[in-house]
C-alpha cells in the first residue's frame, strides 16, 4: 500500500482530519484538485464562533458546543486572531418572541450555559445603536469570531510538518475497491491505501454507499463595514426569524461584518436597505466590499456505514461549519485510529510555525525584524500595512501561497479600502520572483483567472 489514510479534499474539514490523524503512526496524504488548501472557506475575515443554541438539530448542536471549546484552546496554542464576542438574539414581535423562548429552552435542556432570557430594554443598554424596537433578546456569553481561513492553513501546516503528504492540483477521477484497500486514481498518479476518508461533495460510486446531495437553502449577503463606522456594534446582534435573518458582528481584524441570510434574491440596494433597518447611521460610504455566498443548512454527517471496508464520507454543508470542523476532525481520527489500530508518535510536533505580522508589532519589534529581513521594512499594502517580508514568508510556508488570492487570505494584502488598486502589481511580481513564474502565468486563485493574459511589448534586450 501506498498509504495507510488517503483524505479527499483539502477544504477546512479535510486539513482539521489530516491534523488529528497526524498525530498517529499512519502513512496519510491529502489531495486537493485547487491550487491552495481551505478553498471553501467564506471570502470574508471572520467567521462566527457559535454556542449550540440556534441549532434544532441536537446532534449539531453537540457538535457545535464540542466544536467551540476546542476552537478556543486551538487559537491560543496556534495564535490564531480570535475574540470573545457576546451575542444577542433580539425578538420584534410575538413570533419572534416565540422563537427566542423555544430556543432558549432547547438550550437549558442541553445544558448550554452562560445564556439569558431578558426583556428587550437591556438589548439598548448592550447596543445603544440598536435602530428596531425590542421585545425580547437572547444573551449568550459563549460566542465569538475567529479567522477561519487561519484555522485551515494552521491545520494544514502542522498536519504538513508532521509527514501528511499534500498533493495539490489534483483532480480524483476514480475510486476502486481492491484487496484490502482502495486504489485512487488522480489526472496526475495512482494510489492505493487501506482506508478513503471523503469530505469533498463528490460522488465516485463506491458500491453500498448512498450518496446525499447538498441543497441551498438561500443566499448571505456580506457587507464589510469600515473600521471608522460611528454606530458599531460591541456585540454580535442577530435579527431571527424563520425566512430571513440579519446580523452584525466586530471582525477579528477590527472592522465590521453586516450579513442577510436569506431565501429571496436580494441586489445590493435591497439588501443595504435592511442592514440599514437594524442599524443606526449606516452610509453607503461606510462599505468597503460586498460579498453573496450560497446558505447552506444541511445537517453534517459523518458517515461511517461503510467504514469496515475502509471508506468514512462527510456528507452536508452548514453555515456552523467552521465552528463544528474540530470535533468532526476529533470524532473521524477516533474511528480510523479504532479500525486501524495505530499509536501515537512519540515526536508528534504541536507547534505551528511562527508568523509575523507588521502591523501588529511594536516600533522596537519592527527595528528588530528589519535588522533580520529588510525586506520587512518594504510596505507593499499601505491600506492593511503588509511588508514584502510577509508575503515572502506566506509563499515560502509549508503549503505556501501560489496565488493573489492565497497572499490575500494569509497576508491580507489586497484587501484594505483600495481593493489592490496599488499593491496588485507587486504582489503578481513578488509571487512570479519567488515561484520562479512568469508574470503571464500568475492566477487570483484558479487557472482560469490569470492577472496579466500577455505582455504588451516584446523586447530583445533592455
Amino acid at each position: 500500500m501506498d498509504y495507510d489514510v488517503l483524505i479527499l479534499g483539502g477544504g477546512l474539514i479535510g486539513c482539521a482530519v489530516a491534523y488529528e490523524l497526524s498525530k498517529y503512526s499512519l502513512n496519510i496524504a491529502l489531495i486537493e484538485k485547487d491550487y491552495d488548501i481551505v478553498d471553501d472557506v467564506a471570502l470574508v475575515n471572520s467567521a462566527i464562533i457559535y454556542d449550540g443554541v440556534q441549532c434544532d438539530n441536537n446532534i449539531m448542536s453537540k457538535l457545535e458546543v464540542m466544536g467551540n471549546e476546542i476552537i478556543n484552546n486551538l487559537s491560543s496554542k496556534f495564535n490564531i486572531p480570535c475574540k470573545k464576542q457576546a451575542s444577542l438574539l433580539i425578538a420584534k414581535n410575538e413570533e419572534e418572541e416565540k422563537i427566542l423562548e423555544d430556543m432558549y429552552n432547547r438550550a437549558i435542556k442541553r445544558g448550554i450555559s452562560n445564556i439569558a432570557l431578558l426583556d428587550g430594554k437591556y438589548a439598548y443598554e448592550l447596543e445603544p445603536n440598536l435602530n428596531v424596537k425590542v421585545n425580547k433578546v437572547l444573551y449568550s456569553q459563549n460566542t465569538g469570531v475567529i479567522c477561519p481561513y487561519e484555522v485551515g492553513i494552521a491545520y494544514g501546516e502542522i498536519a504538513f510538518d508532521n509527514g501528511v503528504a499534500f498533493k495539490l492540483e489534483e483532480k480524483v477521477e476514480d475510486i476502486k475497491k481492491i484487496n484490502r484497500g482502495y486504489k485512487v486514481e488522480t489526472n496526475k498518479n495512482k494510489f492505493t491505501c487501506r482506508m478513503v476518508i471523503n469530505t469533498t461533495p463528490e460522488d465516485y460510486n463506491i458500491d453500498g454507499f448512498k450518496e446525499n446531495i447538498c441543497e441551498r437553502v438561500g443566499e448571505i449577503k456580506y457587507f464589510i463595514i469600515e473600521k471608522s463606522f460611528k454606530g458599531h456594534f460591541s456585540n454580535m446582534v442577530f435579527s431571527y426569524n424563520k425566512d430571513e435573518s440579519i446580523y452584525m458582528c466586530p471582525t477579528v481584524q477590527g472592522n465590521y461584518i453586516a450579513a442577510i441570510k436569506t431565501k429571496e434574491n436580494l441586489n445590493y440596494e435591497e439588501g443595504y436597505k435592511k442592514i440599514n433597518s437594524l442599524i443606526d447611521g449606516l452610509r453607503p460610504q461606510d462599505i468597503n466590499s460586498f460579498y453573496e455566498e450560497p446558505f447552506y443548512d444541511d445537517t453534517i454527517v459523518i458517515d461511517d456505514s461503510l467504514v469496515h471496508k475502509g471508506y468514512i464520507k462527510v456528507t452536508g454543508k452548514n453555515y456552523a461549519e467552521v465552528t463544528m470542523t474540530p470535533s468532526i476532525g476529533k470524532i473521524i481520527c477516533e474511528t480510523v485510529v479504532s479500525n486501524l489500530n495505530c499509536k501515537l508518535k512519540s515526536d508528534f510536533n504541536d507547534k505551528r510555525r511562527e508568523i509575523y505580522k507588521f502591523s501588529e508589532l511594536s516600533n522596537e519589534e519592527r527595528q528588530k525584524i528589519i535588522s533580520l529581513d529588510k525586506r520587512y521594512g518594504k510596505i507593499v499594502c499601505t491600506c492593511s500595512m503588509v511588508t514584502e517580508g510577509e508575503i515572502v514568508d506566506a509563499i515560502r510556508r509549508p503549503l505556501g501561497a501560489r496565488t493573489v488570492e492565497g497572499i490575500r487570505r494569509r497576508t491580507g494584502a489586497g484587501s484594505g479600502s483600495c481593493r489592490g488598486a496599488h499593491c496588485m502589481n507587486k504582489i503578481v511580481s513578488i509571487l512570479a520572483r519567488e515561484t520562479n513564474k512568469n508574470l503571464t502565468d500568475i492566477v487570483k486563485d484558479s487557472k482560469n483567472s490569470k492577472i496579466l493574459l500577455n505582455r504588451i511589448k516584446e523586447f530583445d534586450d533592455m
